[in-house]
């Protein structure tokens, strides 16, 4: 036992190993370089994202009213009010459209709607006049179709 050789618990660490300040600089000043541009994409992104959202809920609030009016056997009707920027089903349900998009309602007899109020009525088996609600955001535009035919509501872009 004599002849075994005793081995430290713990091996030195050289004094030049690690990173210096100026790599850590680097990789800082890269990571904040990746988040900056990240950033801008997502915030580019973000309006056409505001835009979608509404014109989902507007033609889901469309198709709640439909139902509805089938269901019951009663006709419903959709509100929009443009200069307030709400709509919703008379009655029931509320909503506000999101700023920085604007809302046009082309009505085949009256023509474009771009003030005032405005409502959508769906008859006791869900059918309804023809019509079209544009919702516009900064690039892109959202089409809501109502087809009198079927009653059928298409959201397209």
């Amino acid at each position: 036992m004599k002849d075994m050789v005793r081995r430290p618990l713990f091996k030195k660490i050289p004094a030049n190993n690690g990173f210096t300040l100026i790599e850590i600089m680097m990789v800082m000043v890269l990571v904040l370089i990746i988040l900056g541009v990240s950033t801008i994409f997502f915030a580019n992104r973000l309006p056409s994202e505001n835009l979608n959202a509404a014109g989902r809920e507007m033609s889901a609030m469309l198709r709640f009213a439909r139902l509805l009016a089938k269901d019951s056997g009663e006709p419903h009707s959709v509100f929009i009010d443009l200069d307030a920027g709400r709509y919703g089903v008379a009655g029931v349900q509320t909503r506000t459209i999101p700023r920085g998009i604007t809302v046009k309602i082309t009505d085949p007899l009256q023509g474009d709607i771009v003030r005032g109020q405005y409502s959508i009525i769906f008859n006791e088996s869900g059918g309804v006049a023809s019509g079209r609600i544009t919702l516009a955001g900064e690039k892109k535009m959202l089409y809501i179709d109502l087809d009198p035919v079927l009653g059928a509501i298409v959201l397209r872009s």
